[in-house]
Order: structure tokens, then C-alpha cells, then sequence
């Protein structure tokens, strides 16, 4: 049985932006099993270990890297909770504005 298809697992489907495709040999998305972000990432790192350089700092997401849940940007990071069949993106954030 494949990995994440045993009864029970949750899979996501997780989504990369461009820059991080490099690190999956051009897969621009997988099925990942997993109920918080945290193991989504877990999971992206077991099929494709050098993904952790990328996503990952000090246990946290990476800084500069936003992920979106259902059409959500998370504010709770790598405890942010997925459900089965979620979609989840992981972005570059975006930054800058002005203050007025």
C-alpha cells in the first residue's frame, strides 16, 4: 500500500510554487498525508528530503514562505490544521505596502 493510502490517513493535495519544483524533479504538486501543516511538511520531506532546506527553518515554515489552505492564507503556520482532500499552496509571501 502506498504511503498516506492506509485507513484513516488524510491526503492533501499540496501545491509549489515554482522555485521549489527543483526540489521535487519538476512536480509541480503531490498527495500528501496529514492533519496540520506541520505533517503535510513531514510528509513532503520523506518523498523529497532536500524540500527541508527550503520550507523548513528552526521547525518553522521557512520565512518568506506563506501557506494557503482551502483558499485561506494560514496565520497559524506549521499547526494550521488540513483536512482530507484539502488543497494547500505553499507561496512565496508577499511583503512591502506602505503605511499611511
Amino acid at each position: 500500500m502506498a504511503i498516506g493510502m492506509a485507513a484513516g490517513n488524510k491526503m492533501a493535495q499540496v501545491w509549489l510554487y515554482a522555485s521549489l519544483r527543483q526540489y521535487t524533479n519538476g512536480k509541480t504538486h503531490l498527495q500528501v498525508p496529514g492533519a496540520t501543516v506541520r505533517e503535510l511538511v513531514q510528509g513532503l520531506v520523506e518523498q523529497h528530503p532536500p524540500l527541508e532546506e527550503a520550507l523548513v527553518y528552526e521547525g518553522d515554515l521557512m520565512p518568506g514562505i506563506a501557506v494557503v489552505v482551502d483558499g485561506v492564507t494560514s496565520n497559524l503556520g506549521m499547526l494550521e490544521p488540513v483536512e482530507e482532500n484539502s488543497e494547500v499552496h505553499f507561496l512565496p509571501a508577499i511583503g512591502g505596502g506602505s503605511a499611511f
